[in-house]
């Protein structure tokens, strides 16, 4: 079931209010679809539908603080499921930090990957390149919403060939006792409409709550995932969507909470309305 958010107003500090935040409520179908009747199409294309069926990893980092820990080598990671793997992953854009991998120092990725099931171990290392490869890997946290829990795979040795049994890849296995548990979340369609009027585009960080009935809401998401996507989306009468994971608020969406952070030169918003449709997880 799609449900239709429309708000056909600005979110800018120069503009109608001056809010940079709304709340809107749903309205029956009938009163946008005029504008709609194929967008639907025109969206479904393949790489959303792949996405739909996707999920996401949040992958922590932890270098040790030890003399030389840091690596400059490429990392890269598999991760090892009850149906499938990953395949291998190269750890490119630490979300914390510029320079990754740098001595007592946490850093965060995004992987995506088709439903592999449990997560069941993974496996980490570098390609020894560089001035400095040698690299002492403390533990990796990874967070996987769909699945609603958060493992903690200790490692606490060297990845170096010149250090420990000088392996540079490793296998690991998560600590059942650090296992974080929790209601796994649910993925969402959600296709944002900018209006077609001067200026209405904006370069600032778009997010979403979504509340459901008895006070059931999300965290607030940010949909784009760095500058360059905030760069990229919500131009001047353009239809962007997002496959998004958060908490499951029920087959009920009673409201919406959508705004940005403001900030930069082109921060003003002209939002014409947002449709919002729950996906069934994993295809079932």
């Amino acid at each position: 079931f799609r449900y239709y958010f429309p708000c056909q107003r600005w979110l800018a500090v120069e503009e109608d209010d001056g809010q940079i935040v709304r709340e809107l409520v749903p309205v029956d179908e009938a009163f946008v679809k005029k504008d709609s009747e194929n967008d639907g199409q025109s969206l479904a294309t393949l790489g959303l539908e792949q996405k739909a069926k996707s999920t996401t990893y949040t992958v922590k980092v932890k270098t040790g603080d030890k003399k030389n820990a840091g690596t400059d080598a490429n990392v890269f990671i598999t991760l090892y499921g009850s149906k499938d793997d990953t395949g291998i992953v190269s750890l490119k854009a630490s979300k914390i930090n510029k320079n990754k991998f740098e001595r007592g120092k946490v850093d965060e990725f995004t992987v995506e990957s088709v439903d592999i099931g449990d997560l069941k171990k993974i496996k980490i290392g570098h390609d020894n390149k560089g001035n400095s490869t040698g690299w002492f890997l403390e533990w990796v946290e990874i967070d996987a919403p769909s699945l609603g829990q958060c493992l903690k795979f200790p490692c606490g040795r060297w990845l170096d060939k010149s250090e420990d049994d000088g392996a540079i890849e490793r296998i690991i296995f998560p600590a059942k006792l650090q296992t974080t548990e929790y209601i796994p979340f649910v993925p969402y369609e959600i296709t944002v409409y900018t209006s077609d009027i001067f200026g209405a585009g904006t370069d600032a960080d778009v997010f979403i709550v979504l509340y459901g009935s008895d006070g059931i809401c999300t965290q607030q998401k940010s949909l784009c995932l760095n500058k360059r996507e905030q760069r990229m989306y919500f131009e001047r009468n353009s239809v962007n969507q997002f496959i998004v994971e958060l908490e499951d608020v029920g087959d009920i969406i009673e409201k919406i909470r959508i705004g940005h952070k403001g900030g930069g030169l082109n921060s003003g918003w002209h939002l014409d309305r947002v449709a919002i449709r729950r996906l069934l997880p994993n295809g079932k």
